[in-house]
């Protein structure tokens, strides 16, 4: 990956937690120290690279401290996308047996606070984009507006992760599949605002 131009430079890991505690329960095969390790190595020897993970809050006795580790591990590595879920509780798996302890209310709150601080720390880095070129791929019109279109980086999945709307355009000028060179004009939200450079 880190020596092949044909390969896009995006890592999915769904690494769960990052409380050992938790990450132990869930019979996870890493540690909060595995997982700073390994994602360093990746940023290490991938320039460039864009990660996406998952998380689940309210595993059983998920506690306050848990989720604060979890919110300090998210800031720390600064994820290019993140999910979270939230634990639901399933027969015949063998989580089953510790007891569903974490009431669905503060599931859903702990879920909040991880996504809005992934929203803030996603805004700033967003925001530094501003002023800068890229290459994006056209995916079709925006449902938004006619004269909009949606494209993506190649550090963006389809369907999964945000996109690229280009504004001030003929969109009868591209076609689905098209590269087309970008400036960053704008953010919002998780998504880029830019306008053309050039069509190649």
């Amino acid at each position: 990956m880190a020596e092949c131009e044909k390969v896009c430079k995006y890592i999915d890991l769904p690494l769960q937690h990052a409380s050992n505690t938790v990450l132990k329960r869930m019979k996870r095969p890493g540690t909060r120290q595995t997982y700073d390790a390994l994602l360093s190595r990746i940023r290490d020897r991938v320039a460039g690279v864009a990660l996406r993970t998952t998380f689940i809050v309210g595993f059983p006795g998920e506690t306050e401290q848990d989720v604060e580790a979890l919110c300090e591990f998210v800031s720390d590595h600064q994820f290019d996308h993140v999910g979270v879920f939230t634990y639901s509780h399933e027969e015949g798996t063998s989580a089953h047996q510790l007891g569903d302890d974490v009431a669905p209310a503060v599931k859903t709150r702990r879920r909040g606070r991880v996504m809005s601080l992934q929203k803030r720390l996603v805004r700033t880095r967003l925001r530094r984009k501003v002023g800068q070129r890229a290459r994006i791929v056209i995916d079709g019109p925006s449902a938004d507006h006619e004269l909009v279109l949606r494209g993506r980086l190649s550090t963006q999945a389809p369907d999964i992760d945000a996109g690229v709307f280009l504004t001030g355009c003929d969109p009868s000028r591209y076609r689905l599949g098209d590269f087309a060179d970008v400036e960053v004009v704008g953010a919002r939200g998780y998504d880029l605002i830019a306008r053309p450079v050039s069509v190649l």
